[in-house]
């Protein structure tokens, strides 16, 4: 039987790391596993994320974002996530429908039940086994992406990145037993380490 983790976090917290380490120590192990990420890896995916988050001449409404996310989610649960778990491959995604909720609904500030709704549409009925958050605060966060091409989300307010961090805390809260809160300001292997504990758990199931 597979598993579906994601990986989840504001600007800077370093998720997309730790899902590398991740999927690097389950193919060491010569667990199945494959890393994919939100939004992209297909080609339409591609093209989505393009708009999203390099534009600068095409003004995008929150609305629109939340359908254009959905977009490439839809595409990616039909063409990579569904047929990799039904072959019992692990998958790892970097972000999916609670990135939306966070940033579309808390963040822009969309109708939160609106926003489930396409979600869920868009997920078929995949939902992640377990969902990793690393939570930092908005400020160190924001000062680690310096160092990389800035896109349309970095460079949004403060008061923008402080309610999509407080989003997701909601959202764990909400779903204790598939979140795993971390604390995004400890070393990279001191979060590695926490994280396979809790995969570990979910392999030996």
């Amino acid at each position: 039987m597979s598993f579906f983790i994601t990986f989840e976090g504001g600007e800077g917290c370093g998720k997309s790391t730790q899902a590398r380490l991740l999927y690097k120590r389950l193919k060491k192990m010569s667990v199945p596993a494959l890393l994919i990420h939100e939004p992209g890896v297909t080609a339409l995916g591609k093209r989505v994320t393009s708009l999203l988050k390099w534009s600068q001449d095409i003004k995008i409404s929150p609305l629109a974002e939340l359908f254009l996310f959905n977009v490439s989610r839809s595409q990616l649960v039909t063409e990579v996530i569904k047929p990799n778990l039904e072959k019992e491959t692990n998958i790892i995604c970097d972000r999916y429908s609670d990135s939306t909720t966070a940033y579309q609904g808390y963040g822009r500030g969309l109708d939160l039940s609106d926003v489930k709704r396409v979600n869920s549409i868009a997920m078929q009925g995949v939902v992640p086994d377990l969902t990793i958050l690393l939570d930092v605060p908005i400020e160190k966060g924001l000062e680690r992406k310096k160092k990389v091409r800035t896109d349309r989300f970095q460079t949004q307010s403060r008061a923008f990145h402080q309610r999509v961090r407080n989003g997701f805390l909601k959202l764990a809260e909400a779903e204790i037993k598939r979140w795993l809160v971390i604390d995004a300001t400890k070393s990279k292997e001191a979060i590695a380490r926490i994280i396979w504990e809790r995969v570990n758990k979910l392999i030996k199931k």
